[in-house]
């Protein structure tokens, strides 16, 4: 992976630069950025920098046998760590390092959910287990195969079962010569105080929605306007700017389907609401989700149209219409607490809750916030 290749982060871009030039490079670091942000392909693009042999002065050369070898993932002193799913027995992140580096080859940008779904049913989230600790104990033990640096990326290790974690706090805080920890979180807050304390931490911000924009339309071929609408409404996550394009290929069948839940929950015809459930269940699960994320999407729209600044704005001439309408409806009142029931019923969707009911009382419990 090069610098050259993720989507913006300048700013972090040039410090991890400058800590390889200045020979400040830190032997236990915590990338922490949420989904989407770029974080692990920042760690990746820097453990390739670190081991090129014929480094620039802005990104590793690409060409020489070390560079090969980690744009791969097979680089041998380069090692992974991330969380799997445990059907029975023993299982470590090697037994799943082949649909690991197709993942990340193919997508670059994905979610602990997409993971998930590709080494089980998606329903099951995984683990870093305890049995971890002594393959990466076993691994930074070794001599340098090639390297200038061993290297240890572990993604998402907030998932770290707490007796592996707790295993790890000593090499953390004294690894062995010339080795490297980058640790890769979403959601920092939540990891042991103690791994905290033995780790400079690297807050790696959203993407630029300007960046964005360019990233979508040469990765997707989708027009500029669309992908401005995504990389908006994503708010910095490339992960989410690809869904929310996604959505809006359904945007259709996801307008009917909002301006259905709205008109009826509105009118409190609770025999409009069931007809409206019925249409929308058969939807699949992440079908409902990304439904969920438009419906939220368009009450905001809906919200900032009271405030007549175009330019805040961006709706399709049907959604315009529509709100221009049903605005008036959509205050401070009731904005939040309508999507704060969205997101309730996102929860429930992604736990799998029977969509039927999720979806009658997710409307049920919009009714009375119209009378806010």
């Amino acid at each position: 992976m090069l610098f050259s290749e993720i989507a913006g982060q300048t700013t972090i871009k040039e410090h991890l630069l400058r800590t390889v030039r200045e020979d400040r490079v830190g032997h236990a670091q915590l990338f922490s950025g949420g989904e989407g942000s770029g974080a692990l392909l920042l760690a990746l693009a820097y453990a390739q920098y670190l081991n090129c042999t014929q480094p620039g002065d802005h990104d590793a050369c690409g060409r020489c046998p070390s560079c090969l070898k980690a744009a791969k993932l097979v680089h041998p002193d380069i090692h992974f760590v991330f969380p799997v799913v445990k059907t029975s027995g023993k299982i470590v992140s090697d037994d799943r390092i082949k649909e690991w580096r197709e993942m990340v080859l193919r997508h670059k940008y994905f979610g602990a959910g997409d993971w998930f779904a590709k080494i089980g049913d998606g329903r099951k989230a995984g683990m870093i287990y305890a049995d971890e600790s002594p393959e990466i104990l076993r691994k930074l033990s070794m001599k340098n195969f090639e390297g200038r640096y061993k290297v240890m990326i572990i993604w998402l290790p907030e998932r770290m079962n707490l007796t592996g974690a707790n295993k790890l706090l000593k090499i953390l805080e004294e690894p062995p010569e010339a080795t490297v920890f980058l640790l890769v979180s979403e959601a920092a807050q939540t990891l042991l105080p103690t791994i905290l304390s033995r780790t400079q931490q690297l807050r790696i911000p959203g993407i630029d929605a300007g960046v964005l924009t360019a990233a979508l339309v040469k990765q997707t071929g989708c027009d500029e306007g669309s992908a401005r609408v995504a990389a908006r409404l994503a708010r910095g996550s490339y992960v989410q700017a690809l869904k929310q394009l996604e959505a809006a290929n359904n945007a259709s069948v996801f307008f009917e389907a909002f301006a259905l839940l709205m008109r009826s929950t509105y009118s409190r015809k609770i025999f409009d609401i069931m007809s409206w459930v019925e249409q929308t269940a058969p939807l699949s699960r992440d079908e409902l989700k990304a439904f969920i994320d438009y419906a939220t999407g368009m009450l905001r729209e809906s919200y900032l149209y009271n405030f007549k600044q175009p330019e805040l704005v961006y709706l399709t001439p049907a959604e315009e219409d529509f709100v221009r309408r049903f605005s008036p409806f959509i205050t401070e009142k009731n904005v939040e607490r309508m999507a704060a029931a969205l997101q309730e019923a996102y929860a429930h969707i992604e736990q799998n809750g029977n969509a039927r009911i999720v979806l009658f009382d997710t409307a049920i419990k919009i009714v009375p916030m119209f009378a806010a």
